[in-house]
């Protein structure tokens, strides 16, 4: 009997959330750009702009808190288009705002909307990939937020330029609609997709878990007061908390550090942090590609996380030397290295909560550690706000993002070692 080809649907499912996760960078990285433009149209101080990354963060955080539990109970498909929607709105209604009280608002709004990104993409991939591939494929739509960030520094000084920052918003914010067409004509689970045969579903779940199936991708509710009494999901916790932030950081106060110390002038394109972003694509999938090459060598699953995330926490570390940077391309160089290597960190850690928990409950693992990365971005920024105006008020901003690049060098390391001693060995939960 000839043995029937299996399809690979579930590659195109990555390239949907590959654009998704592009969207949903390119819509949260716009103000960064727009930052020197809005400090002089609403006066802001470094202040003023940190409690507005702080009103996204808090957003971000409650709405992984709510995303994660809604999109394990209604499933992926419903749960990324209520998700896309309501961001893709808020981001266009930044064009009406008129006060920083009304910026902080509305990013409040786009940061609950963006926040059920990542648990619908983690779970989508839990529900398409088998495990020995799910890193590689982490690693491809979460570079997608490089993408963005790419994206962002092409477009919206040329946008900016010839329409004003009103427009920015608004042709970005549009970008959603047209992927969520796609997404509501090609994706659905591969129990009910027309597209996949038995043999691509029989290689899905060739290292599946001894759970229920679910048709419908829903499933009963997961006690969320027993998640948080195990030790694996605390090991996600400290993770996202100690290294989101970070990336925060890279996001949101990159443009400003290389125009306040390189003078670089962010109404034009902008090649030093196109370069940045770019690197982090490489960082994303490369990051992804080296655990599943580890699990393909023979290494444990659990084991090859956590080499592969050991060695990206290791590349963060030159970062701090961007302090003696004496042109901007040096300093390109050691950020693009941590950048890079974030992505490639975050790529994996997303997986290992695939690895370890039931599909019925990755959604609300990872949008309780999305969560804990947001309060981390709630807080940093408090942080990193005081710091820019103490030392500009001392006439040495360099100063200032000389320390947030050591508190940078440190943070992946710190949070390896608590991950290791919480969970120092892999131990499968059991719902």
């Amino acid at each position: 009997m000839t043995e029937v080809k299996k399809t690979n649907y579930r590659w195109a499912v990555v390239v949907l959330l590959f654009f998704a996760t592009t969207i949903n960078y390119l819509d949260r990285q716009v103000i960064g750009f727009l930052k020197p433009t809005l400090e002089k149209e609403f006066d802001w101080t470094e202040t003023d702009y940190s409690h507005i990354v702080m009103a996204f963060s808090a957003a971000y955080a409650f709405g992984l808190l709510v995303f994660g539990g809604v999109i394990d109970k209604i499933g992926t498909k419903l749960g990324y288009t209520i998700s896309l929607i309501v961001w893709s709105l808020a981001a266009m209604l930044h064009a009406l705002v008129k006060s920083t009280f009304g910026f902080g608002a509305v990013r409040a709004a786009l940061g609950l909307g963006e926040a059920g990104n990542f648990p619908a993409a983690v779970k989508v991939v839990a529900e398409w990939f088998p495990k020995k591939e799910r890193a590689l494929a982490t690693g491809i739509f979460n570079s997608g937020a490089n993408i963005g960030a790419v994206l962002a520094p092409a477009m919206v000084p040329w946008i900016l330029g010839i329409y004003g920052w009103q427009m920015a918003f608004i042709i970005t914010g549009a970008v959603g609609f047209v992927w969520l067409v796609f997404w509501i004509i090609y994706y659905e689970i591969p129990a009910k997709h027309k597209k996949i045969n038995q043999a691509e579903i029989d290689h899905i779940e060739s290292d599946v878990e001894d759970e229920p199936a679910t048709e419908q991708g829903a499933v009963s509710s997961i006690k969320w007061g027993r998640l948080f009494t195990i030790r694996q999901t605390w090991a996600f916790i400290v993770g996202k908390l100690l290294t989101d932030p970070m990336w925060y950081f890279f996001l949101f106060w990159l443009p400003s550090y290389f125009s306040s110390t390189f003078n670089l002038d962010l109404k034009k394109p902008t090649l030093p942090l196109i370069l940045i972003y770019t690197a982090t694509t490489i960082g994303s999938i490369g990051g992804g590609y080296l655990s599943s090459w580890f699990i393909r060598k023979g290494m444990p699953v659990f084991k090859a996380r956590k080499t592969a995330m050991f060695i990206f926490a290791l590349c963060v570390i030159p970062i701090f030397a961007a302090r003696f940077a004496t042109n901007i391309w040096q300093a390109v160089g050691l950020i693009s290295l941590a950048a890079a290597a974030h992505q490639a960190w975050s790529a994996n850690i997303f997986t290992t909560a695939s690895d370890i928990f039931p599909k019925r409950a990755v959604s609300s693992v990872v949008g309780i550690g999305g969560m804990a990365g947001s309060v981390g971005g709630i807080l940093f920024p408090i942080a990193i706000g005081w710091i820019l105006d103490s030392a500009k008020a001392n006439g040495n901003i360099a100063a200032g993002y000389n320390i947030l690049f050591i508190i940078c060098a440190c943070a992946y390391l710190l949070a390896w070692l608590l991950m290791h001693l919480l969970v120092p060995r892999k131990a499968a939960v059991n719902l």
